[in-house]
């Protein structure tokens, strides 16, 4: 096999798991931005990270049944006690997201504490393993973010709070155990925030920037031998203020265009 197929053979599956990670965030980015709770990825994804840990430190193989449950428990616990705290108190749900994720947080070090792997646990939780995306796992997530994207576009607001905030439960901790927790927030947040003001085609620019921010991403780290979470991360940052200043350009151009001719 040519080194040329062997980075194929890492690169295909890890731009597969972005794609997939990418579809289900995007839209569901777009809805954090509306209801101001940015930092909710970052919250049920610490708590999903601490439902994997603590399976991991009752002894279940990382691989198994046991620890997808747990990280599901846990991220729709959280869920559904975000769901309460909007309800009673909506004016402070962002301070309160905050809790919840310093406490996931804190929690993740404690549990490993006396672990002689833990800061290479936390390390994965944080920054995740995306070039070693296996396909099989990449089947079953597919099949929940099909399921997760049905409800979303088949019911629509008529999911309601307690809805969205499963929904989103269920996505993110399938992505966080693919591409890590970082690449979750940038997925979620960033394609929708770069093309916020555009009113139409929004979803599908903030698909293809998000795709396209994966597939640089994963070219440049391999070319540059560096972590492809991080390295990810930043080219979609790029191409998202690259997006939002070309967009703005067209709009001031079309502005003035306008009052000349008023």
């Amino acid at each position: 096999m040519t080194l040329g197929a062997i980075e194929l053979s890492i690169l295909l599956p890890a731009l597969a798991a972005g794609l997939l990670v990418t579809a289900t965030h995007v839209p569901l980015g777009t809805q954090v931005l509306a209801r101001g709770i940015v930092f909710i990825d970052l919250a049920i994804a610490q708590v999903a990270g601490c439902g994997v840990l603590l399976a991991d430190q009752l002894g279940f193989d990382a691989e198994g049944i046991a620890v997808q449950v747990a990280a599901l428990a846990a991220a729709l616990g959280g869920a559904l006690v975000l769901t309460w705290t909007e309800r009673i108190w909506p004016d402070v749900q962002e301070a309160v997201i905050g809790v919840v994720f310093i406490l996931g947080a804190t929690g993740s070090v404690l549990l490993l504490a006396s672990n002689v792997h833990g800061s290479e646990h936390l390390r994965d939780l944080l920054v995740g393993q995306i070039l070693w995306a296996q396909p099989s796992r990449l089947g079953w997530a597919a099949l929940v973010y099909a399921a997760v994207l049905a409800l979303w576009f088949g019911a629509g607001d008529r999911l309601g709070r307690s809805g969205f905030y499963l929904l989103f439960a269920v996505s993110v901790t399938v992505s966080v155990q693919l591409v890590g927790l970082y690449l979750v927030f940038a997925t979620l947040i960033v394609p929708p925030l770069a093309t916020r003001r555009m009113t139409r085609g929004r979803l599908a620019i903030a698909w293809g920037l998000g795709a396209l921010g994966y597939a640089l991403g994963l070219l440049a780290s391999t070319a540059f031998d560096l972590p492809s979470g991080p390295v990810i991360v930043w080219v979609l940052v790029a191409l998202a203020l690259a997006c939002y200043l070309v967009s703005s350009g067209g709009r001031t151009a079309r502005n003035m265009a306008s009052n000349e001719r008023s």
